[in-house]
C-alpha cells in the first residue's frame, strides 16, 4: 500500500482489473479494501499489488455479486456505508469501431448492462463518493441521442446523486500517454457537487525548449530515458509488414509509405488503414494510446523498431517499476491496455475530495 498523508476512508472496487484505479484511489488516500473482478489473471494481479485487502478479490461476474456481498468482503458492517466506489465497466458496446453498429449504438449489447450492475452498488451501498471511468465513446450521439450514456445518467441522478463528467486526456495530467477517457464522478445531493481536475500539464516539446514556463506534456522519453530492461522473446516486428518499421520515422506511421508524402515506392494508399498501423513512439511526445489486444502492425512500436516491453508500458500508463503483473504477455497486454493510469486516477480523487470538502 503506498504512503498517504491521509487516510480517506474505505473504498470498493467494481470491475476492477489490474487496478489502476483503485492504486490512483490509494495515492489519493483511500484504502481499497474490496474488489470484484472475474479475471482470474486480474485477480492474481489486484492480489498481488493490493496485500491489504480485507478479503480475496471477489472473482465473479457482478451480475451475480450483490452488495452485501462486496460490503461485507470490505469488512463494512450493516449501516455502515463505504467512503469511495470505483469502477470502470467493460467498455467494448461503446468502443468506436463498435458505435457504428446499430444494435450496439442503441445500447442493446448485453454487455451495456454492466453500466446498470454499476448504478445498481451505486444506488444499494450509498457511498460518500463514486468515481465511474468509461471510454469517451460511450458520450457519441446517433441522431442526436445517446441512449446508453443518457440512461447511465438518469439513474445516477435516481439514486440520489449529483454528479459532473468531462472526457480527460491523461497526457494534460502529466501522463505519458495521450488517453482520453470518461470520467464521472458524484457525491449524494445534500453534500458538495464534486468537480474534475483542470489540466496541469500542456504545451509543446518546442516551447519546452525555448524556455517558456509553461507545464509541458511528459514524454515517451521522458518516461523511458533512464529504464533499463531486459529484451523480451516476442518483441521482433516480423511477417509482412515488420520490415518496414526501421525506415518510418519516430512518431509516424504507415502513411510514410505513400505518394501524399513523397515516397519513391509508395506501398499504401492514403488513409487506407488505421492511424495505429506501424506507428512509431517519438521520444518528443506523449505516446499515442497503448491497445489492449493490437494485432500484430498495431503500434504504438518503440523508436526501436520493436514492440514495447512490459516495464516501458507500466512506465506510460504511471504504474510503478515495482508493480507485478500476472499472466501470459498477452494477459498482461490486456491487463495494462484496459487500466486507467494510475496518476490520472489520483488527481481525479484528489479534486473531488478536496472541492467537496472545501
Amino acid at each position: 500500500m503506498p504512503d498517504v498523508a491521509q487516510n480517506r476512508g474505505v473504498a470498493i472496487s467494481l470491475f476492477s482489473g489490474a487496478g489502476g484505479l483503485d492504486r490512483g484511489a490509494e495515492d489519493a488516500g483511500f484504502t481499497v479494501m474490496a474488489a470484484v473482478e472475474h479475471n482470474h489473471d486480474a485477480a492474481d494481479t489486484m492480489e498481488k499489488n493490493f496485500s491489504h485487502l480485507q478479503s480475496p478479490v471477489i472473482r465473479s461476474s457482478i451480475l451475480k455479486v450483490t452488495s452485501q456481498q462486496i460490503l461485507k468482503a470490505a469488512g463494512l458492517r450493516p449501516g455502515q456505508r463505504p467512503e469511495l466506489l470505483i469502477g470502470g465497466p467493460p467498455c467494448t458496446p461503446f468502443s468506436k469501431s463498435g458505435f457504428w453498429l446499430d444494435w450496439k449504438r442503441e445500447g442493446l449489447d448485453e454487455n451495456a448492462s454492466l453500466l446498470q450492475e454499476y448504478t445498481r452498488v451505486l444506488t444499494e451501498t450509498r457511498p460518500r463518493y463514486f468515481l465511474l471511468e468509461n471510454v469517451y465513446a460511450l458520450t457519441y450521439k446517433n441522431n442526436a441521442s445517446r441512449p446508453s450514456f443518457e440512461r447511465l445518467l438518469r439513474e445516477i441522478d435516481s439514486a440520489g446523486y449529483h454528479f459532473s463528467y468531462e472526457v480527460l486526456n491523461a497526457a494534460d495530467y502529466g501522463v505519458p500517454q495521450a488517453r482520453p477517457r470518461l470520467f464521472i464522478v458524484g457525491a449524494p445531493k445534500d453534500e458538495p457537487k464534486p468537480v474534475l481536475p483542470a489540466a496541469s500539464h500542456g504545451g509543446s516539446w518546442e516551447r519546452r525548449q525555448s524556455g517558456n514556463s509553461e507545464k509541458p506534456h511528459v514524454t515517451a522519453g521522458d518516461a523511458l530515458k533512464d529504464l533499463v530492461t531486459e529484451p523480451e522473446p516476442t518483441e521482433a516486428v516480423g511477417g509482412r509488414y515488420g520490415h518496414l518499421l526501421p525506415e518510418i520515422p519516430p512518431g509516424e506511421n504507415y502513411l510514410h509509405y505513400t505518394a501524399e508524402r513523397g515516397h519513391s515506392d509508395p506501398l499504401f494508399k492514403w488513409r487506407s488503414r488505421y492511424w495505429s498501423f506501424l506507428l512509431k513512439l517519438a521520444p518528443n511526445k506523449p505516446s499515442p494510446t497503448i491497445q489492449a489486444q493490437p494485432g500484430p502492425y498495431v503500434g504504438p512500436f518503440h523508436w526501436e523498431n520493436r514492440r514495447l516491453r512490459v516495464p516501458e508500458i507500466k512506465r506510460l500508463f504511471t504504474f510503478p517499476d515495482d508493480f507485478e503483473l500476472v499472466g501470459s504477455r498477452n494477459s498482461i497486454q490486456a491487463q495494462l491496455g484496459n487500466s486507467v493510469p494510475p496518476l490520472l486516477a489520483k488527481k481525479v480523487a484528489e479534486a473531488m475530495i478536496v472541492d467537496s470538502r472545501s
